[in-house]
């Protein structure tokens, strides 16, 4: 009688662990992340390039996952530009390579500037920063 009982308990065991068991696999693609930047220059002059280093920090790691960037200029004008050489345009997205790089900014006004840069993943999460700069007379020109 008790190796009848053992049996059905047994049973009862493998079939609870059968139940319990899932045959979809629960993979995280989209992870939260921030962009982080060292310290930089608040005042430019106008023509300066100053160059401001930039990195991707995820939560989580996902082969498949792309960042994109793309900027808006608020205020002032300039040109910006990735650490491979591309400039990149106002409102178009561009395709990051790497999570650490680098941007160039290059003034060309003697206002005030103001841009907001956007990445984004491939799973449409965005996350923003805005960079200001004021502008600097070169002495003796003053």
């Amino acid at each position: 009688m008790k190796r009848f009982a053992s049996y059905i308990l047994y049973t009862l065991l493998l079939a609870a662990i059968a139940c319990a068991c899932s045959d979809r696999l629960d993979i995280t693609q989209n992870y939260d992340f921030e962009f982080r930047t060292m310290p930089y220059p608040a005042r430019i002059v106008q023509g300066e390039t100053i160059e401001i280093r930039c990195e991707i920090v995820t939560a989580g790691n996902y082969a498949g996952t792309r960042f994109f960037i793309r900027y808006f200029q608020t205020d002032g004008r300039g040109e910006l530009r990735l650490d491979d050489g591309r400039v990149l345009t106002p409102n178009d997205l561009f395709l990051l390579t790497n999570k650490v790089f680098r941007l160039y900014y290059t003034s060309q006004t003697t206002e005030r500037q103001n841009l907001d840069v956007y990445i984004e993943n491939n799973f449409g999460r965005v996350v923003q920063r805005s960079f200001s700069f004021s502008n600097e007379t070169v002495r003796g020109e003053e």
